[in-house]
């Protein structure tokens, strides 16, 4: 029995081995396309367009960040569009997918059903980008508007449905002595169903706050005025100047000093990413129960 159990205790041993180790090659492995950008952005342009981008830091340059930080008031700016874009959008994103849900999780609501097809409809299928260009631009009065940046992206029926699966894990006794109780709809809402769901509202406040902050689209189509440049957007502008530029001169044969392309975009991941990976570790622990929670009832 006690050559058993050592022998146990061996395998146990042997086994949290080589786990540990297969879960540092793992997290080698994603922390090292991280590390090449943070390389890269410092490597100079020449280099990388020579040797292609490193590993570790070679021929150190900060050229990439000069120019993309030459007109700072610019990038402060589109940081500012941003911020407000993604503080508002998230905001009011989430609480109309949460109260869409609650509505269409409601037992006596007898339109539940109807409603919840029509949603998922739009999912499968859609009028298509020309149309709804026009509807936006024409009818709705989005170019060179703020609303344009934020309105678009308010629902999302995959957002919906997922708060709609977690909503569904709460007890229906628990509203119903809300209602003995006197109290309404909205304070229901408010009061007892939010305050329940906190993991699903953080995980869908992430979603919801990185297709903000990584939407660079509604700008391409509808903003024209700088000032309202989101930060992906102005970015993209940048480097797809610089990128003309040396084009145009190569074809004139004009010798300029050419921008720094290929660090340049490193630098620019650097920028956007930051704060991003910095709102993460706050939400981190209710995402995946936000996630699976509703997932799983049956």
């Amino acid at each position: 029995m006690r050559i058993n159990r050592l022998k146990f205790r061996a395998d146990i041993i042997s086994f949290n081995i080589i786990g540990y180790i297969l879960l540092i090659l793992f997290s080698i492995v994603c922390i090292l396309p991280f590390w090449m950008i943070i390389v890269g952005a410092f490597t100079s342009d020449q280099y990388i367009t020579a040797h292609g981008y490193p590993l570790w830091p070679v021929e150190f340059s900060t050229s990439s960040f000069e120019y993309i930080l030459n007109d700072a008031s610019a990038i402060l700016r589109s940081y500012g569009v941003t911020i407000f874009v993604t503080v508002v959008g998230t905001f009011f994103g989430v609480l109309i997918n949460a109260m869409a849900a609650y509505v269409l999780q409601r037992k006596d609501f007898k339109y539940r059903n109807f409603f919840s097809f029509y949603f998922f409809f739009t999912t499968l299928f859609s009028g298509g980008l020309v149309p709804w260009y026009i509807l936006c631009a024409k009818y709705l009065n989005f170019k060179d508007n703020i609303h344009a940046l934020i309105l678009p992206g308010l629902v999302s029926v995959w957002n919906m449905l997922i708060i709609k699966g977690y909503l569904g894990s709460i007890p229906d006794a628990v509203t119903e002595s809300a209602y003995i109780d006197g109290a309404g709809d909205f304070r229901i809402f408010l009061q007892i169903i939010l305050p329940l769901s906190k993991p699903v509202i953080a995980t869908i406040s992430l979603f919801t706050a990185l297709n903000y902050w990584n939407d660079w689209y509604n700008s391409m189509l509808f903003i024209q005025n700088e000032k309202l440049f989101m930060l992906q957007f102005y970015l993209y502008k940048l480097i797809g100047s610089a990128q003309g530029l040396k084009i145009a001169a190569d074809k004139a044969g004009i010798v300029v000093e050419n921008p720094p392309i290929q660090s340049t975009k490193m630098a620019m991941t650097i920028i956007v990413i930051g704060p991003i990976i910095f709102l993460y570790p706050f939400v981190q622990k209710y995402f995946v129960k936000g996630i699976t929670i509703g997932a799983v009832k049956g």
